[in-house]
């Protein structure tokens, strides 16, 4: 089949965007390939469509749950059914009927938690998996931004179901990251790299005193700039009293969004937002992964990130539709200790070290009780904890949940050596950043370097070092906010229209 047909019959597509033709043609030959795709260039098309067009199952490995729900839902949408997702949110009915029927799919999403299940991998030996992807594969490297430790387990999985070709793709890839995706899956690659410039989004820097004049400019941005927007903090607490503050300014359309809200009320202002219904965000990290929203106008960060990768990944949110878009990062100093504890806040520390192996060597199995009270006692993240649960695992010390004998001070000394490596190398990401955010040269070519890229063309709006015009993105009048008259006013004013226009 011509790929331009199919892509036109399935996706009403008429023409391949930058990077995904090549892609498809490669894992169509049944070849492993590593693919770095900029944020809102398609990437999903690439695994989507030779699912659609190939016989066999592709199954598609992603941490972003909403994202798999989103795009289950939009196939579907289009009269495409042989495709579902098996995870956390998936009801127990629901599940067992899918995995009861999985030869009738073309496509299955899941979490690598969920690949853990020996049931569900028995099940997925009686299919025959054509292809397996791997998406957000830097979370294979644990010099990755998002470093998951149950993508370690990946390769165990794919090589239980007789190593099926692997797609592993993603927005942001340096090259030590790229190096550690082959290395941990065992492939024998094509790789394929895109630069991740956005020649459509303009970055702009800017810098202030102190707190409160960048608050001031916050809300002037928002009531000024146009469409739809995300405003990216550090904290749930400035997530919800940022948008309170801006409600209070008359603002119409403001919600925020953090990992501490239920499921249910995530899901209702992912929706919202959407369908239109909201037209700016106050949010964590923890939203936008996996959203694909076309007509976001700007990104704004009144907190920095803690590396490069993650203010691309989170900047390339906007202007998916190819439109002029704007990033803009606020900077004070204070920030500088906020996001220095936060560097260090997914690590354990000496004492906590020290106190969880002292617990783990007065037993001899992980019990969920254990492992909750280890949580409690030390007050460790999950993060780090699966982090160091893996450590463990890969030395033999903990198998199938028994704990085996060990030295305590050899194996303090080990966890202890690969948590100093971690935190240098968050230091040594954090401080390129913040060079980044003082830098006076271009910030594109600044940003690309990082990412062993050159600057080949630079767009006419290109950074604030370079200069660009913001009145292009911002609308003529302020932004709508409520009628915050008396209802007896608003009444009043309803009669008024009508009495004029009976005349």
């Amino acid at each position: 089949m011509v790929l331009e047909k199919a892509l036109k019959t399935w996706f009403g597509y008429s023409t391949f965007r930058p990077g995904q033709k090549e892609i498809i043609k490669e894992v169509l030959t049944g070849r492993d390939v590593l693919a770095v795709l900029p944020t809102g260039t398609g990437k999903s098309i690439c695994y989507q469509l030779p699912a659609l067009i190939s016989k066999g199952l592709t199954l598609v490995v992603s941490p972003l749950l909403s994202l798999m729900e989103d795009q289950v839902q939009e196939l579907k949408s289009t009269g495409i059914k042989s495709v579902a997702a098996i995870n956390s949110f998936t009801e127990k009915r629901e599940r067992d009927e899918v995995m009861s029927r999985l030869q009738e799919y073309n496509l299955i999403y899941t979490s690598p938690e969920m690949l853990q299940s020996p049931y569900f991998q028995q099940k997925l030996k009686k299919c025959s998996v054509s292809l397996f992807v791997i998406d957000e594969a830097h979370c294979l490297s644990q010099w990755g931004h998002d470093f998951r430790t149950d993508y370690l387990r990946l390769a165990e999985v794919r090589q239980a179901l007789d190593s099926p070709p692997c797609l592993a793709i993603t927005a942001t890839a340096t090259e030590e990251v790229q190096h550690d995706i082959l290395r941990i899956m065992n492939m024998k690659a094509r790789t394929f790299l895109y630069s991740v410039d956005r020649s459509n989004l303009c970055l702009s820097v800017e810098s202030f005193e102190n707190l409160h004049d960048k608050l001031k400019r916050l809300k002037s941005l928002i009531k000024t700039l146009k469409g739809n927007g995300m405003v990216y903090f550090s904290s749930r607490a400035w997530t919800e009293s940022t948008a309170l503050m801006l409600q209070n300014e008359g603002i119409e359309g403001v919600s925020y969004y953090h990992g501490g809200m239920t499921t249910e009320d995530r899901l209702l202002i992912q929706q919202q937002f959407m369908s239109g219904q909201l037209q700016l965000i106050c949010c964590t990290s923890a939203f936008g992964m996996g959203i694909n929203k076309k007509d976001i106008r700007y990104v704004i960060h009144f907190h920095y990130p803690l590396q490069l990768e993650s203010y691309v990944q989170e900047i390339g949110r906007a202007g998916r539709d190819g439109e002029n878009s704007l990033a803009v990062l606020l900077y004070c100093k204070e920030d500088q200790k906020l996001a220095k504890a936060l560097s260090t806040g997914e690590l354990l520390s000496d004492e906590q070290i020290r106190v969880l192996l002292t617990e783990l060597s007065t037993s001899d199995y992980l019990s969920i009780e254990k492992e909750r009270h280890l949580s409690e006692l030390t007050g460790c993240s999950e993060n780090a904890w699966q982090t160091l649960r893996y450590q463990l695992e890969s030395r033999g010390v903990l198998q199938s949940n028994k704990i085996r004998p060990f030295s305590l001070e050899s194996l303090s000394k080990d966890v202890k050596y690969e948590q100093d490596l971690r935190a240098l190398d968050r230091q040594k990401k954090l401080y390129t950043f913040e060079a980044w955010i003082h830098s006076a040269t271009c910030k594109r070519e600044k940003l690309l370097a990082y990412f062993s890229e050159e600057l080949k063309s630079k767009p006419v709006a290109c950074c604030h070092v370079c200069g660009f015009n913001i009145q292009k993105y911002q609308d003529d009048l302020p932004a709508q906010t409520k009628d915050i008259r008396s209802w007896e006013e608003m009444l009043a004013t309803i009669f008024l229209q009508y009495e004029r226009n009976e005349t």
